[in-house]
């Protein structure tokens, strides 16, 4: 039996001081290329449930920002999960980093912010899952 790695890359550009989503652009990684991600009825379900961890992290990212008073310019999330061939998630990695135009990214906000990412609805429904990792980070546009 052997683990397998899925990933998703999320660009976003935003506008004004809530940090509203101006344009969005998801990749996944499929046999080591990356493609357009395209949510459809006909995408896999582990996709969709991956999908589904990204966009609630971001939510959570890009609003707990704007509620620090950063506002952001862009910002990029790669979302990483191995799970068994039963796919079964042993490790959980979602890091998040964001170019901002307007505030202060001290440490104390970049954990406060990373730290309520894991209070996603879809976060705090997940199992325990043995290897998590959840992250933001900020620099100056």
């Amino acid at each position: 039996m052997s683990d397998t790695t899925f990933q998703m890359l999320l660009q976003s550009s935003y506008s004004g001081d809530e940090n509203e989503i101006a344009q969005l652009h998801v990749e996944h990684l499929v046999e080591d290329n990356w493609q357009e991600f395209d949510l459809t009825i006909y995408t896999p379900g582990f996709d969709v449930f991956m999908y589904a961890i990204l966009t609630c992290q971001h939510m959570y990212f890009r609003k707990n920002a704007a509620e620090y008073g950063l506002t952001l310019d862009s910002g990029e999330g790669l979302l990483t999960v191995i799970a068994s061939e039963h796919r079964d998630v042993g490790t959980l990695n979602v890091e998040f980093k964001g170019k901002y135009r307007k505030g202060e990214a001290t440490k104390e906000i970049v954990d406060s912010i990373s730290a309520r990412m894991a209070l996603c609805p879809v976060s705090i429904n997940l199992k325990t899952i043995p290897n998590t990792h959840l992250s933001a980070s900020f620099e100056a546009a």
